[in-house]
């Protein structure tokens, strides 16, 4: 399996360069120079499989040659032997023929774990196979920096650092990333929106000569590798409700479309999805888009589902690059429409297939905590905010022709405790794995929205930079040291840490710190 950019100007690659490399160097995303597809025999096959048995068929023709298959089913295993329920993303029944897919059983309680247990495995295993280190640099808007923390922690040949926007995101999204003590762990607040962030990251990796020093990795949705794993529940949920033989619809919480794209991925291989339902709470320029075709970003608005808070929807870019028949030319010309008026409009063929494949419903604020409530009331069950825009999303776009509707729940509630408790008057039991959380010490580091700052804070951390100075200083002995040696204050860069129990956004990396994972993993 060869990859290429959605723009055309980078070369093709193979999925563990594609792996490694995160964003084209064209600035582009990576799609599979085609789409595998199963026959309907074969997804036959696959029903009442284990989820790891799934997953290890779906991924394995996007793998391709770079990880054979005893390689591949043993990291897919060690992945989800850390999810707490057996069936990894089990379906629960709330109506006749509605369902919610429970994808919050992996260790950070948040959907962002399916994936992500899976990357970092096989991210450590490539880095280790070609004896090289990396810097992972990823912007969130509250699970992925939690999920991706949890998975790459302590690794030996990998430092992380996390950007999320300071003040919003929730305090337990916050704690998740701020508690963790491994040393290769670097949180970053930033002074301003997701949007802020996600941008400092691309341009990051839009400098080549500070990916190479730094030798830079991606693991948001732009990764591939997200997308890939992303696909395997959509499978086993159809499965389950009888696919092939039966179309499914789907609704999905989404604000960077990356995991409503791998539903789009699962049709592409011929699953049988209905209809792909965009959900979006008051961020809504993927609602505007399927009904105007005018794609414009807003400012960002604070909700009660902060990893929705997204204007500018990155995978939107992998659609865009289907939606005009694979033709890079106009997918440059979009993206440069949106960096230099702001906007872009679809033609009419491509808005048609946009509206063809997928709905979209907007939904308020009020709307949500009703959703909470009425689910408290008619089922018992307690839901998260971001689950409940998917849940009000399927009740408005359900045509009511017998297809079942699976909405995605995306995190356990107990991520977002007050906005439940203040939607139903019940107070959210606290998960195990979350015990103690709220006494642990924090650390992070608050930033500027200024890509100098964020620069020099990455380069005086990371040892693979640090790497490259000594080869440097190895090769001329006589050089002059550089500016900046690691443990100085980034330029515009504050720390503060904070005690046990605090609440608030700002810390620093400390002493005693945990001892690194080294080759932890196969």
């Amino acid at each position: 399996m060869k990859y290429v950019s959605t723009r055309g100007g980078a070369g093709s690659l193979s999925f563990e360069e594609v792996l490694l490399a995160g964003l084209a160097s064209d600035g582009g995303l990576y799609v599979p120079a085609r789409w595998p597809r199963l026959t309907k025999d074969e997804m036959r096959a696959l029903a009442g499989r284990s989820y790891a048995e799934v997953a290890l068929t779906l991924m394995q023709p996007f793998v391709g040659a770079d990880v054979s298959g005893r390689a591949l089913a043993r990291l897919i295993d060690e992945a989800y032997a850390t999810f707490a329920h057996p069936a990894v993303a089990p379906l629960v029944q709330m109506g006749p023929n509605a369902w919610l897919l429970e994808l919050f059983h992996g260790p950070t309680l948040a959907f962002k774990d399916v994936a992500m247990q899976v990357l970092a495995r096989l991210m450590d295993r490539a880095l280790r196979r070609r004896k090289r280190r990396a810097t992972i640099v990823v912007a969130t808007s509250g699970d992925t920096g939690g999920a991706a923390i949890e998975a790459f922690r302590g690794l030996e040949a990998i430092d992380i650092f996390v950007l999320h926007p300071k003040g919003r995101v929730s305090e337990m999204q916050r704690r998740q990333m701020t508690t963790v003590r491994e040393p290769n762990v670097h949180n970053i607040a930033i002074e301003g929106t997701f949007d802020d962030a996600q941008a400092l990251v691309k341009a990051l990796f839009g400098d080549e000569a500070l990916v190479r020093r730094l030798q830079l990795a991606g693991v948001n949705s732009i990764n591939w590798a997200r997308i890939m794993a992303q696909v395997v529940y959509y499978f086993t949920a159809a499965l389950a409700l009888g696919a092939p033989d039966r179309k499914v619809r789907f609704s999905v919480p989404t604000g960077n479309f990356g995991d409503i794209f791998a539903g789009y991925v699962a049709r592409r291989m011929g699953l049988p999805v209905a209809r792909l339902i965009i959900a979006t709470n008051e961020n809504d320029i993927l609602a505007r888009v399927v009904k105007s075709g005018r794609y414009a970003p807003r400012g960002v608005v604070a909700t009660a589902s902060p990893s929705m808070d997204i204007q500018v929807a990155s995978n939107f870019e992998r659609l865009l690059f289907e939606l005009s028949g694979r033709r890079p030319r106009r997918v440059r010309a979009l993206m440069t429409a949106l960096g230099e008026r702001g906007a872009f409009r679809l033609n009419e063929e491509e808005h048609a297939l946009l509206r063809r494949d997928f709905g979209a419903h907007r939904v308020s604020e009020t709307e949500t905590a009703r959703t909470i409530a009425r689910l408290r009331e008619e089922t018992g069950y307690l839901a998260d905010p971001h689950t409940a825009v998917g849940v009000a999303a399927a009740r408005a776009c359900d045509p009511g022709d017998g297809a079942p509707m699976v909405t995605l729940a995306t995190a356990h509630p107990a991520k977002f405790p007050d906005t439940v408790s203040q939607a139903t008057g019940v107070a959210v039991p606290l998960p195990l794995r979350l015990a103690g959380l709220e006494e642990r010490e924090e650390r992070l580091s608050v930033l500027g929205n200024d890509k100098s700052a964020l620069t020099a804070f990455i380069l005086e951390r990371a040892r693979a930079a640090a790497d490259k100075n000594a080869d440097r200083t190895r090769a001329r002995p006589r050089a002059a040291a550089g500016a900046g040696s690691p443990g100085s204050a980034a330029p515009g860069s504050s720390t503060v840490e904070l005690a046990s129990g605090a609440s608030g956004a700002s810390g620093s990396a400390t002493a005693g710190s945990a001892p690194a994972r080294s080759g932890a993993r196969a």
